[in-house]
C-alpha cells in the first residue's frame, strides 16, 4: 500500500510509539516547527471580523418553535435561511446568518438560530425595517402552534 506524498504509511507503532495504529493505515503528515512557527508569526496580529473564525461578540437569537405536520412545509420555506426572514434579515447591515434545524426525535418541533455581528445589529435592524418586521410575523401567524425564545445574546 502506499500514501500520498503529504502523508505516511503506519507500521503498528504509530506516532513516536504513542498511538497504536493498525499497520497500514495512512496518517497526514504535520508540517515541520519551523513551518508552524512561520504561520503562527505571519497570523499573529491580524483581526478578524467576528464571527469569520469564532463567535466572539456574535450576538445571537434562538427560537423554538412547535409546527403541525400539515404545515411543516411551509414553515421551512418561511423560516429557512433563503426564506422570508432571512430575505428581510439580510436587506440590514450587520445581519450574518440564519439557521434552521428539524428536531430528529420530534417531528413537529423546529428550532432558529438568528446571528447579528452584535446587538446593536439587530436593535438598529428592528429601528430601521420594524414595520416590514411586523408585517412578515402577522403574515406567518398561526404555521407554528408555540413558539418560545429560548436565548438571546453574545457569546
Amino acid at each position: 500500500m502506499s500514501c500520498p506524498s503529504s502523508a505516511r504509511l503506519t507500521g503498528g507503532r504509530g506516532c513516536h510509539g504513542r498511538l497504536s495504529l493498525p499497520s497500514g493505515v495512512c496518517v497526514p503528515r504535520l508540517p515541520s516547527p519551523a513551518v508552524r512557527r512561520k504561520a503562527r508569526a505571519a497570523l499573529s496580529g491580524v483581526a478578524y471580523p467576528p464571527g469569520v473564525w469564532s463567535n466572539a461578540g456574535v450576538f445571537v437569537r434562538v427560537w423554538e418553535y412547535e409546527v403541525p405536520s400539515e404545515r411543516a412545509e411551509a414553515f421551512t420555506a418561511a423560516y429557512a435561511a433563503d426564506g422570508a426572514w432571512g430575505k428581510l434579515f439580510g436587506r440590514a447591515a450587520g445581519y450574518l446568518s440564519t439557521e434552521l434545524y428539524h428536531d430528529a426525535v420530534r417531528a413537529d418541533r423546529f428550532l432558529t438560530i438568528d446571528r447579528w455581528q452584535d446587538e446593536q445589529a439587530w436593535r438598529a435592524f428592528l429601528h430601521a425595517f420594524g414595520s416590514a418586521y411586523a408585517s412578515l410575523d402577522a403574515q406567518f401567524e398561526g404555521l407554528a402552534v408555540a413558539e418560545r425564545s429560548l436565548f438571546e445574546g453574545s457569546s
